[in-house]
Order: structure tokens, then sequence, then C-alpha cells
């Protein structure tokens, strides 16, 4: 029999004697190198024979693996995984196919030892790359038998590590093989993504949610890490047009497992992608959260809120202008759920929610979704913060105009009654939902306003900015008043003397004290505030004369005049100030003033700090002298009319309305004070007239050609601070007088200038094109004939002395050569 054996082995092929010999007798023994090494000569010299190798590899394999035969079947893989290295020839990709089934039986074992080989044979092959593409591969079974492996729930633990870790080899090995071959299957299909990104995800969760020892102390030894730089690694591979098939997977899996809540997980997968995707598409993970955001417009708040603070901290990790082209959709987005939520916490949670059961605990329910409401209302302006700081600073003021746009403006009260008992203008918003609304918008500009670097004035407020910002400044709620105040100081102070301001609630002896840095300001800045001055001191004179402000109130209000006057204090600008605190104290002893002795005495205070400051700066003795004398004066006999300022506390029963004149501040000494040092304080003699609407105040030096001017100033020197606010001095415009011109056109004017336009009309309707031409020519030649004339008045100029005088006959008399105007020459002097 042996030698019948021996017969029939003889018969057999070469290829399959090779194949044959490379197994020995004791499979303990191992692959044997030297046969093994014949095979793949054999192999390489004849390629024509692979694909029959292979098959005959395969059909032993599949009898060692009924047999169970587990050390025949290791070999039989070592073979392969050889040959595969080995051979790179064209006809490689009938081998391949016999190498796929190999592998296909090992993985549909239920022995994990088959598995794990299997799939490491896999992870070999997929690191070879073929000089032919294959047209008809697919592994539809690999990613689906890859990706149950990854779920493995074995009672084992080492068992379901190893399984677990061979499955994620598996399907990044997948990815690797296919991603760069456009004519293989394409992976980035949905139908694999969505099997390959939660067996991931799920891994990652496992083993963050895990506090078990670590079995192996090597990382890559951990599914959990495997399982973080395998998606990295798909994400770091994908396309613009593949991002979406990564991202969708991952933000439904976070869904259907209710992992959104606690969101500490969510934020490690999002930095993960946002840290491994290209920088140039780091936008598009933002925007899908976004996206994702208003799918969940109906959902709880606390798993809104998680999603917008995972992206605040994701949009962190993003580069500058990386948020994408469309900034101002992101912040619309965000501030969309802003105002839906205020309008929540309006409902008492009925807005999203019509269908509840009128038997429900409702006042229970509301409490609490009132509390998430507002943690979610924070969370997205923490977040509309952290998208303005990655932005350059031009977006920046575009977003704080947008934001500003999106606040509901208020009206003027239309009725005659004073319900405010402030002030003849008196602002108030539609409702209450409107007030939450202003609320949370100016929070979420002041956010960005912190984000933002200040460089020049006329830059930072644009008119359309400056103005609602001030109307803001006015309004009947007292909390949106600090806010507003907020963001001036915010947007004002480029030196952060602010919290210096904030910290000082006194009075200073010494300015060194409080350390301020102080700059001269800009020729821009100075002409801004030249421009806008007034409507910085009517905004500010408003404020303080409310009813309803409150200690932070004057507080606010007081550092905003400071930091004007430290930022922006050049000498024409400090006079309006002084004269400002001045008129402030006029008002504040007005005996017809309705306000609370407690305000009267908290603007005594503003003005008396405010003077104090200013003379500190401007250091001038006589003016440091006189604000020292009466504040030592109000420091022995009213100390309540000195800082720090206090609205709250009772007032004592011996305080009266009225200051003796020893107490106030004196216009004629500050002034005599400023004119000493060389400052123009022409403007400090004209009483301030607070008027009921500050609009277009120009507050330029006045020239005697402006007669207009003149005659303001002479009303306002012959009349009283209450026949001014009666009647407003009017001023001669240009635009008036363009008005009375218009308005004096008479009726038949209007019918010629009518009758004019329709003939017009008809000559275009009726005539033809070379009437028109011809008639446009006529225009033409009557144009260019008035321009010539125009010419030649100025290069034919009359006679003049700057011409040479000559005598072209001794007879004639003296003439002057006369020469253009523009080569006269001109006295130094006399150019300006």
């Amino acid at each position: 029999m042996p030698g019948c054996c021996n017969c029939l082995s003889s018969c057999k092929p070469r290829y399959k004697r090779l194949v044959d010999s490379i197994f020995p007798a004791d499979p303990e023994d191992g692959l044997v190198r030297s046969n093994m090494e014949k095979l793949t000569f054999y192999a390489v010299s004849h390629n024509e024979k692979l694909d029959r190798i292979g098959g005959y590899l395969a059909h032993r394999l599949d009898r060692d693996v009924y047999r169970q035969r587990i050390g025949y079947v290791v070999i039989s893989m070592q073979a392969l995984d050889q040959l595969l290295l080995a051979c790179h020839a064209q006809s490689l990709n009938l081998f391949v196919e016999s190498f796929l089934r190999m592998v296909h039986k090992l993985l549909e074992s239920n022995m994990p030892e088959l598995q794990i080989l299997g799939t490491n044979s896999f992870v070999k092959f997929s690191q070879i790359e073929e000089d032919t593409p294959s047209y008809h591969r697919t592994y539809d079974f690999f990613i689906s038998k890859f990706a149950s492996m990854c779920h493995n729930n074995s009672d084992h633990a080492e068992t379901r590590r190893k399984i677990r870790l061979a499955g994620l080899k598996g399907l990044q090995g997948v990815v690797r093989k296919t991603v760069s071959d456009e004519l293989q299957v394409n992976i980035w299909d949905t139908t694999y993504m969505d099997k390959i990104v939660p067996s991931f995800l799920f891994n990652m969760n496992e083993g963050f949610d895990s506090h078990e020892s670590p079995v192996h102390d090597h990382p890559e030894e951990k599914p959990e890490v495997l399982a973080d730089s395998c998606l990295r690694d798909v994400m770091r591979r994908a396309a613009y047009a593949n991002i979406h098939t990564v991202i969708k997977p991952v933000l439904k899996h976070l869904d259907l497992h209710e992992l959104w809540v606690p969101n500490n997980f969510a934020i490690k997968v999002f930095k993960g992608i946002m840290y491994s995707i290209q920088s140039q598409y780091r936008y598009v993970t933002p925007h899908f959260l976004l996206l994702h955001l208003d799918e969940h417009m109906k959902n709880t708040p606390k798993i809104k809120r998680s999603i917008v603070e995972i992206l605040k901290e994701i949009v962190a990790i993003a580069a500058d202008g990386a948020v994408g082209p469309s900034v101002l959709e992101i912040f619309n987005t965000l501030l969309r759920h802003l105002r839906m939520s205020v309008d929540e916490r309006l409902s008492g949670g009925q807005a999203s929610s019509t269908d509840r059961s009128a038997s429900s605990s409702k006042k229970t329910k509301q409490k609490f979704d009132e509390n998430e409401e507002i943690l979610f209302e924070e969370a997205i302006i923490d977040t509309i913060g952290a998208f303005a700081n990655i932005l350059p600073d031009y977006q920046k003021i575009e977003i704080m105009m947008f934001i500003m746009g999106k606040v509901p403006m208020p009206r003027d009260r239309s009725s005659t009654v004073l319900q405010e008992e402030d002030h003849p203008l008196s602002l108030e918003p539609k409702g209450e939902g409107d007030i939450l609304v202003q609320d949370m918008l100016l929070k979420s500009l002041l956010e960005v306003g912190t984000k933002y670097t200040t460089v020049s004035m006329a830059t930072t407020f644009p008119a359309s900015f400056f103005q609602p910002l001030l109307n803001m400044s006015v309004i009947t709620n007292p909390g949106i008043r600090v806010i507003v105040q907020e963001i001036l100081h915010t947007l004002i102070d480029r030196r952060d003397n602010v919290i210096k301001l904030y910290a000082n609630r006194g009075i200073v002896k010494n300015i060194a004290d409080l350390e301020l840095k102080c700059e001269k300001a800009s020729r821009q800045d100075i002409m801004f505030m030249r421009k806008h001055g007034a409507e910085f001191q009517w905004h500010i004179f408003e404020n303080l004369i409310r009813v309803k402000n409150t200690t932070k109130n004057f507080v606010a209000i007081y550092c905003t005049m400071a930091l004007l006057c430290v930022e922006l204090g050049t000498d024409d600008i400090l006079v309006d100030l002084v004269k400002l605190a001045l008129a402030l104290q006029d008002h504040a002893c007005d005996p017809n003033c309705k306000m609370p002795l407690t305000h009267l005495y908290a603007i005594h205070s503003i003005v008396a700090q405010y003077l104090n400051l200013i003379g500190q700066l401007t250091a001038i003795p006589s003016l440091c002298q006189h604000i020292s004398q009466v504040i030592e004066e109000r420091r022995k006999s009213a100390p309540y009319l000195l800082p720090p300022i206090s609205v709250e506390d009772k007032v004592p029963a011996t305080s009266p309305r009225g200051v003796a004149p020893d107490l106030l501040f004196h216009v004629d000494s500050i002034s005599e004070a400023l004119a000493s040092s060389g400052h123009d304080v022409t403007r400090l003699s004209l009483p301030y007239i607070h008027v009921q609407e500050p609009q277009n105040v120009d507050t330029r030096p006045r020239s005697l050609t402006d007669v207009g001017s003149i005659n303001v100033d002479f009303e306002l020197l012959h009349s009283s601070p209450t026949a001014g606010r009666k009647r407003p001095p009017e001023e001669v415009t240009f635009e008036s007088l363009k008005q009375v011109l218009i308005s004096g056109i008479n009726d038949s004017s209007a019918e010629d200038e009518r009758q004019k336009r329709l003939d017009v009309l008809h000559s275009f309707q009726n005539s033809t094109l070379d009437e028109l031409a011809a008639a446009a020519d006529t225009r033409n030649e009557k144009w260019q004939q008035k321009l010539n004339d125009i010419l030649d008045t100025v290069t034919k100029s009359p006679q003049t002395p700057a011409g040479s005088p000559t005598r072209p006959d001794p007879s004639t008399p003296l003439q002057f050569q006369s020469i253009p105007t523009y080569e006269m020459k001109f006295p130094e002097l006399c150019v300006y």
C-alpha cells in the first residue's frame, strides 16, 4: 500500500505535490520552510498556476476545517499569506478569490481561534497594494461579519476582548483596502457606514463607561482605544462628499442609545472627529450638529443643551474662518432656538407640547422645564461666544449688527399720560416676551463683544449698530439697561480699565492708585466723538434720570462716563463731559424734579466721583483744589452726597432734599480753572438743555457764517431751561431750505414736469432707432459745446498781473501776456 500511495502521488500535478510538501506529518512542527520556498519560486515562475494553487489550498483548508485539524488550517493560511506577499502578477485576482473564500470559511466557523486567524490573514491582505484592480470583488459579507464580531458578548472576558479586537481590525482592513480604489466597492455607501461607524462607537462607549481594571497595559490591546483610532482613521480618509456618511451614523447612534445626556462621551467622539477631519472641512461638523439640533426642536431641553454644549466644545478646535461661508446662518440658527426657548418659558411648556393632558401636574412640570430652558439659553449664549471667538474682528462686527437686528426694538408710547414718571420720551417693549428676548439677545451680543478687540471707534460703532444700541439703553427695564452699558464698556474699553473702575467705589486722592492706562486718542476717535458725542451725552443723561434705576444702573453709567473720559478725553471732549456732569448736578438740584431722594443723592455722588476723576487726569491745580474743597465739605456735613453709590439704602430722616451752595460744584470756578490751562470753555458757559430727541445734534465748533447756529446760541443765552424744553431750537440746514424750495413750487410746475416725462415716454415708444440716435447726437453736441466753453474760460484767462508785460511795438500801449490759471505762480504764504 505505501508503494501504491507513492505511485498515486507521483501522478499528481507538480503544483499539488509542492503544496502537499509544505504540510508536515505532525502539524505541531509547523510549515516546512524549504518546501515553502520551492512552492513560492514555482508560483512566481508560473503565474498561470496561481489560481490552481489557491484552489487546491482552499480544498485542503475546507477538509481540515471540517475535521477540525486546526494545526493544518494554520499552516494553510501561513502559506497563503506568503504567496500573497510574493506574487504580484496580473493573474493574482483569481488567487485572491480563493484566498477570500478561505477567509470566508474561517469567519463562518464558530471557533474563536479560526475567526481570529481569518481576520489576521485578511488584515495582512489589506496591506497589499495590488497591481491590477478587481471589478467584481465584494466585501459585503466581511463588513457584516466584522461588525458582528465588534458586538461580541461572550461570557468570557478575554475571548470577548480578542474577538472584538479582531472585528475592529477587520473593519479597518476593509476600509484601508477599498477607500483608495474607486473601481472597487464604494465603502462610503450608507449601507456600509451604518454598520462600520456604530461598531466603532459601541466599543468606544463600552470602554468609556467601564471602570474595570485593564487586562493589558498596552493601549492597542484595548477595544475602546483601537475603535477610537479606527474612527479617526476613517474621518482622516473622508473627502468632502463623504463626510455626511460618517457623521449621520454617529448622530443616529447617539440618539438610539440615548448618549446625549450626559454628553461626556459625545464630546469625546466629536472632538476626535474634529481633530481627524481635514482642516478645510471642519466647518461641516458644526453644520450637521446644527441641523440635528433643528431635528430635536421638540425634544427635551436637556438633550438640546447637550448638543449646544458639544458645539461649544468642538468649535474651539476649528481654525480661524473654518466655520464656513454661511456664518450668519449659524448664528441665525442659534438665535432662532434662543427665541423658541423664550417662547417655551412664557407658554409654560405648552408651545411644543400642545397635546399635554390637562390633568397632568402642570405646576411641577413647568417649574422643572423652566429651569432646564434657562440652562439651555445660557448654553446657547456661551456657544455664540465660542463661535464668535474664532471669527476675525470684521465678522464679529457683522455678527453684532446681525444680533442687534434681531432684538425687538422699543416703540414710543402713544399715550400722553406719563406712566413711568421719568421723562416725556418713554419707551416700552411690546410685551413680556420681548423683554425676555431682549435680555437674551443682548447677553449674546455682550458675549460676542467680549471676544472683539476694539481698534477704532468708528469701525466698532457703525451707524446701523450704534443708534439701535443707544436706543436700547433708555428702555424701561433696568436690567436690560445694565446689559447695554456693559456692552458699551466692552467695546469702548481697550486697555482693561473697566475692571479697575468697577473696583473703585469711592473718591481717590491719587489717580496712580487706580493704575489706569491712558493714551492719547487717535484722530479718528476724536472725529467720532465730535460727531456722536452729543448722542452719548443725551443717552447718559436720559439713563440717569430714570425712576427705576438700581445701584447697578448708576455704577454702570458712571463707568461708561469714566471710560469716555479715559479713552477719548481730549481737550474739547473733556469740556463737554464736564458740562454734562454740571447739567446732571443742576437737574438733581431742580425743585421740580420728581425723582426719589436716593436717586438724587446717587446723581450727586456720580458727579463728585466723575469730576474728581477728571481733575486727577487733567492735573490742573485750581480745578483739583475746587473739587477737593467741595468733596471735603460734603464729607463733613453731607456724606450721603459722596460714593459709594447705593439707592437701596434707606434715606436718613434728617437728609434734606435741597443742597447747600457750598456743597455744589460751581461752573465759574471750573471754567476759570480750565481756561487757565488753555481749554476752550465757550461751550461750558452755555446751559445744557435736555431736549426730547437728540436727532443729529451737531457738536462741531460753529463759524460766523453759520447763521442758524448764531441764532440758536442767542436763544440759548436768553432763554430759561424750561422754555428750552417746551420749544427746541430749530436749525437752518440745507435740507430745510431744500424742503422750502420744493414746497414753493406751484401746481403748474409739477404739471409741466409730468408732461415732460410723458413726452419722453411717448418718444421712446413711437420713434424709430434712427430718430432716437439723431436726437441723442443733437444733445451730445449741445453738451460738448457747453463743455468747450467752460474749458475756454479756464485755459484763456483774462489779463492778470501774473502775466509778463509785453510791448510788440513801441507805439502800442503796454499789454499783459495772459497765462492759464492753473499755471499761475502764487507766493508760498498764499497757498493753503
